[in-house]
């Protein structure tokens, strides 16, 4: 066990929230945690000190710098310092508290007693170091998107059986599956992500043939899917999300639907341009903050 910890602060532009997600989760932070700071986000991560020296967290802020120029958003402000082995555990928990989500949800953070909340859906998370607390607005917008499908005809959700692609903290995932889907098929290319998903559908008490979780892309999802799904959650960026676009139909029905997310409003548009050509249609664009969520069909 190490004895020290790298405590990571990054005072950043909302919208900058998710690239600096996935820069952390490649650096190897263990943890991590995020809060409003008046118009901002500041972004808390740890990693044990014997990981990564000056030098490597240096080149980490280089890294945040140039992601922010890259998407014409303010450059964060970067800071580290150490902290004692028995802190860091807990203190990247401190400030998250329970919190609604649309109509439906409360996301209950697993080391807090569950609150009363008898006409939403609890759903207890851990997240590890894997993306999706439900703080971040994409996360949200994929909830609340998801929300509102599974209430076309509830009835019918027992039949449903969905992909989600880069799966993170199995947030999503889970989110369907108390909304009443009958299965999911969980991929995500990052073994930690899926760590926190399995870890996380116990935490909900859902079984293991409910969600079916494994560590890839599509590729995985087509040795082990049935057939085709009804739906398809992908909140990942905008980049992987236009590579995914094209394979999105070897695991299709014709009338298949999707929520795509962790795209930037200034993305959208080749999103956009990715999905037509490909034979889907936008239903729906939603948008909160600097990000939007793209409620999509197959095209008849």
């Amino acid at each position: 066990m190490a004895k020290h910890w790298w405590e990571i602060q990054i005072l950043c532009d909302p919208a900058l929230e998710d690239l600096i997600f996935w820069r952390l989760d490649l650096f190897g932070c263990q943890g991590t945690s995020s809060e409003a700071k008046g118009n901002s986000r500041l972004v808390q991560a740890y990693l044990p000190q014997e990981q990564a020296q000056l030098l490597d967290l240096a080149a980490l802020s280089i890294s945040f710098r140039q992601d922010a120029i890259t998407v014409s958003l303010p450059v964060p402000g970067v800071h580290w310092h150490l902290i004692d082995e028995e802190d860091w555990s807990v203190t990247w928990k401190k400030h998250w508290q329970p919190q609604p989500i649309g109509d439906r949800f409360l996301i209950c953070p697993a080391w807090l007693s569950a609150p009363e909340a008898p006409e939403r859906h609890l759903l207890h998370l851990d997240p590890g170091i894997a993306f999706g607390t439900g703080d971040h607005a994409t996360t949200q917008l994929c909830l609340e998107s998801l929300e509102m499908r599974l209430s076309i005809n509830p009835q019918e959700n027992q039949e449903i059986v969905l992909a989600d692609i880069g799966c993170g903290s199995g947030i999503l995932s889970i989110g369907a599956l108390l909304l009443g889907a009958r299965q999911v098929y969980a991929v995500d290319t990052d073994p930690l992500a899926v760590r926190a998903t399995v870890c996380n559908s116990k935490l909900n008490h859902l079984g293991g043939d409910r969600l079916i979780t494994a560590q890839g892309s599509i590729n995985e999802l087509l040795e082990t899917l049935p057939g085709p799904v009804d739906g398809i959650l992908c909140n990942i960026l905008a980049e992987v999300v236009i590579d995914l676009i094209p394979k999105f139909e070897a695991i299709s029905k014709p009338n298949t639907w999707a929520v795509i997310s962790g795209v930037l409003l200034d993305q959208a548009k080749p999103v956009a341009d990715t999905l037509e050509q490909h034979g889907w249609t936008v239903a729906t664009l939603w948008r909160r903050k600097e990000w939007c969520c793209f409620n999509i069909r197959r095209e008849e």
